[in-house]
């Protein structure tokens, strides 16, 4: 399938290398839990879609190639996103049939928009997230419900936020896509290089974080001299946030990932000893 979707809309501009994958085998665990209903209503929210209108090809075009870019990354893709593929595969095929080319007494029901299930699922699960995130945010027992005295606000402290800070692992994926678009217009071709090690490119990371606490995302790439090159350092930076060494995090209506050194409460040496532990199970 092509990356480049048209009219600008697409995500990965470019194809995973390699049919194995990108990362060798090395597979990182994100702390995410988002299903297909959740990339459906990413993809509509970044593109400003419709929701009762939506372009089922060009929907299903770039759902497939974050699909294609969490395999290549080795990450999980559960059997619930394979059954959405299908679903929007078989509402896009019902979408180029002619009109009133039902069957005896399914013909009524097939001038039914296709689309109408999937959207009544995407509104009740938006629905859903919307009361879950209003419940989350609502003062718990002890803090200022019922309580007869002043409390002092509880603000919770950079060491006890999430590493990952809301950032969805389809945020992480187009940050990597911008990445290796960038290498790919620097480098016409992969030169062939010793490839480094994950636990090697961390102790690099962490020696730049040490001199800047905070950097935008892209900056920690540099001048990349391969896409595995960017590959690699988009699993190391994955390893340091899932071992709380960095904090990854979006300001409120910018398009930029910030990475915020965390290295001041991890155990270095420990951290780098979890990395080699897995490189070598892998």
């Amino acid at each position: 399938m092509s990356g480049q979707i048209e009219n600008g809309l697409g995500p990965p501009g470019l194809h995973p290398l390699g049919e194995s994958g990108l990362t060798g085998g090395y597979s990182v665990e994100l702390p995410v839990f988002e299903g297909p209903l959740d990339l459906l209503l990413h993809l509509i929210r970044k593109h400003e879609i419709d929701i009762f209108d939506i372009p089922i090809s060009t929907i299903l075009e770039k759902y497939i190639a974050y699909m294609e870019w969490m395999r290549a990354l080795n990450l999980d893709v559960a059997g619930e996103f394979l059954v959405m593929a299908a679903t929007l595969a078989q509402i896009k095929s019902k979408m180029l049939l002619p009109p009133g080319e039902g069957e005896g007494e399914e013909e009524e029901q097939d001038e039914v928009d296709p689309r109408e299930e999937l959207v009544r699922r995407l509104l009740e699960y938006q629905r859903y997230k919307e009361a879950a995130a209003e419940l989350r945010d609502r003062p718990i027992l002890d803090r200022d419900v019922f309580a007869r005295r002043a409390m002092p606000a509880v603000v919770e402290s950079e060491d006890e936020a999430s590493p990952f800070a809301d950032v969805s692992v389809f945020r992480l994926i187009e940050a990597l896509d911008k990445v290796m678009l960038k290498a790919s217009k620097r480098i016409p071709h992969e030169i062939l290089i010793e490839r480094i090690s994950i636990a090697d490119r961390i102790q690099e990371l962490t020696a730049v974080l040490a001199e800047r606490r905070e950097l935008i995302f892209e900056e920690l790439f540099g001048d990349a001299p391969t896409r595995s090159f960017v590959v690699i350092t988009f699993i190391a930076l994955l390893e340091m946030t899932r071992l709380h060494m960095i904090r990854l995090h979006q300001a409120d209506g910018g398009e930029n990932l910030y990475v915020t050194s965390r290295l001041e409460h991890v155990d270095l040496e420990q951290a780098l000893a979890l990395v080699k532990d897995d490189e070598v199970t892998e």
